[in-house]
């Protein structure tokens, strides 16, 4: 099945959309003309970005063509550094006409761009650095505080640049730029599978994997965009999200697709809250956003003493995607907002491949949609044929396809077993009915997703055992009805360590200085030994059972769930 037959009567848009898509790759391929390129020909003037600074501040516009231009500024001062086509590229940063611009200037000189989450502490940062091998960094005062908090040299830095102004070990991008010449550095002349973007994933045991893109991506993402935010470009269009850029659903589900499209990107440097997305949402006159569950359910909370949006927010579209939509929370953003509210799915290696859309005849409850114009998605069973529908099985996408990686960086036999013959597996185990409607049945590995974000249990282990009082340590998702999951971390302590309060807040503290704050275990449970396989691996299972034991406890009367508590856990 590949979501295409038989077809029920009210789809007629999405039979005819997949019937008639066909991919048009041009020989010569480069992200930043895409996004650029045909907007600075028909109307360079027109608005991209748009900063929104609170309430009662005027917004800061930029446009194509001073987004164009200082991405051309910053590829001169890059190229004058030594950078050139096939290096790696670190962007620290927050949403910010920079981070874009720093973008669009690696993609324009061939090398490879690598957006690092600014909230990352120094043990997480380095190893994506060391590991990417970047050569050059674009980041702020935030992140130059994280860098010179690393513990190990990084060779293959050679040029830290600061928007934030000159510092120590630092240049001042500002006035290098200034000083440029944007008409040095023409494009490069990149084709579709030449290295563009590496973005790190987590796995489930040891250290997170780069995923490499070539410039491809961005065109496999554009019939999911179209899907999900019902043919898109509309009059008015525009984007907001509060997902860091950093994020493959930050950048790849709305940056750069709205930048093709030419629909403005609206974006905010102030912290998330409910109150004042749907604020801001309502000033800035947001038609689309991506809003991942935590983030609706979050604006739910915020929204309680009212039944619908106010009068002067008017979103045309939601996509929600990154963790699984609560039917509870998807009935109310669709009664509050009075628009779609459409899921899809994907991975960092493989993105929005399925995909609903109420307008295309494409939503039915409990579904996460059906496959994209230009994918083909098919649930296998164990030994690799094709389930019949209504069968478990994992969700796998036909190669070749554009959105799909080009490798693990550096790790190829990880890369071969992500794939089985012309497939790419997901680990995620699914359902799909007679018409290509596929239901997320859950992982197939141990990665946990917590308020949009996907972590890999191994990193959160690997820094808890630098802790001296850690002798063995398993890292679980407990579900959490706000975040989807919660990372809790059980743990045997070291002899002759006394396990209390005390010590969970320092290891707590400990993994959030050194990773990052959605990392850390916001619970630590204490336990007497460890369950092992025959092979010595730990049975995340057996935790994973007690955290959903836990929760399930602790959402029932506290009459009801008095004396229960995680079995061979102690204080």
């Amino acid at each position: 099945m590949d979501g295409t037959t038989p077809l029920s009567p009210g789809d007629a848009i999405y039979a005819a959309r997949r019937a008639a898509f066909r991919w048009d790759l041009p020989a010569r391929c480069n992200i930043a003309e895409a996004c650029l390129g045909p907007w600075l020909a028909a109307e360079p003037e027109r608005i991209c970005l748009i900063e929104d600074r609170g309430a009662g501040l005027s917004p800061v516009e930029t446009s194509y063509a001073a987004l164009a231009d200082r991405a051309a500024r910053f590829a001169a001062v890059l190229s004058d550094l030594g950078v050139s086509r096939g290096d790696f590229v670190g962007i620290v940063l927050p949403q910010s006409v920079e981070t874009a611009a720093a973008h669009l200037a690696a993609y324009r000189l061939g090398a490879v761009a690598v957006p690092l989450a600014l909230r990352f502490g120094p043990e997480a940062l380095g190893f994506r650095l060391a590991r990417a091998g970047v050569s050059a960094l674009v980041t702020n005062a935030e992140g130059l505080d994280t860098l010179r908090a690393l513990a190990e040299p990084l060779p293959a830095l050679r040029r830290v640049l600061s928007v934030s102004g000159p510092a120590e070990g630092a240049l001042d991008l500002a006035r290098l730029a200034a000083e440029a010449d944007p008409a040095r550095t023409p494009t490069a002349e990149t084709g579709p599978g030449d290295p563009a973007l590496l973005i790190f994933t987590s796995g489930t045991t040891g250290n997170p994997k780069g995923a490499l893109h070539g410039h491809r991506v961005l065109a496999g993402h554009l019939s999911g965009f179209v899907m999900a935010h019902e043919d898109l470009p509309q009059p008015g269009d525009a984007m907001w999200t509060p997902a860091d850029w950093a994020w493959a659903g930050g950048l790849l589900n709305a940056l750069l697709p709205s930048l093709h499209f030419g629909v403005p990107v609206v974006f905010s440097a102030a912290r998330f809250s409910g109150a004042e997305a749907l604020a801001l949402m309502a000033r800035r006159g947001v038609r689309n956003a991506f809003l991942p569950a935590t983030a609706l359910r979050l604006m739910r909370s915020a929204a309680s003493d009212l039944e619908r949006a106010p009068a002067d927010l008017s979103l045309r579209t939601i996509l929600s995607a990154g963790e699984t939509l609560p039917a509870a929370t998807h009935a109310w953003a669709r009664a509050f907002f009075g628009c779609p509210v459409n899921e899809a799915f994907g991975q960092t290696e493989c993105n929005l491949v399925l995909a609903s859309a109420e307008g295309w005849g494409v939503s039915k409850p409990g579904s996460i949609g059906r496959a994209v114009p230009g994918h083909r998605v098919a649930i296998l069973d164990p030994d690799g044929r094709e389930a019949a529908p209504g069968t478990p099985g994992e969700i796998a996408v036909a190669a070749p396809d554009p959105v799909m990686f080009l490798g693990y960086l550096g790790d190829p036999a990880a890369t071969r077993a992500k794939m089985r013959g012309d497939w790419l597996m997901t680990g995620d185990q699914g359902v799909m009915d007679t018409e290509g409607f596929v239901s997320f049945v859950g992982r197939d590995d141990d990665i946990i997703t917590s308020a949009g974000y996907r972590i890999g249990p191994g990193e959160v282990e690997n820094c808890l055992l630098t802790h001296p009082a850690c002798a063995l340590v398993a890292v679980v998702g407990k579900p959490d009805p706000v975040r989807t999951e919660i990372v809790k971390a059980y743990v045997v302590p070291a002899d002759g360590v006394r396990a209390d309060e005390a010590l969970a807040e320092a290891l707590k503290r400990h993994v959030r200085e050194r990773l990052s704050p959605h990392e850390y275990p916001r619970e630590i449970g204490f336990v007497d030994e460890m369950p092992l396989t025959t092979s010595g691996k730990i049975m995340r299972r057996v935790f994973r059972d007690m955290a959903r034991t836990e929760a399930e406890a602790e959402a029932e009367p506290r009459s009801l769930s008095a004396g229960k508590g995680p079995p061979a856990a102690r204080a």
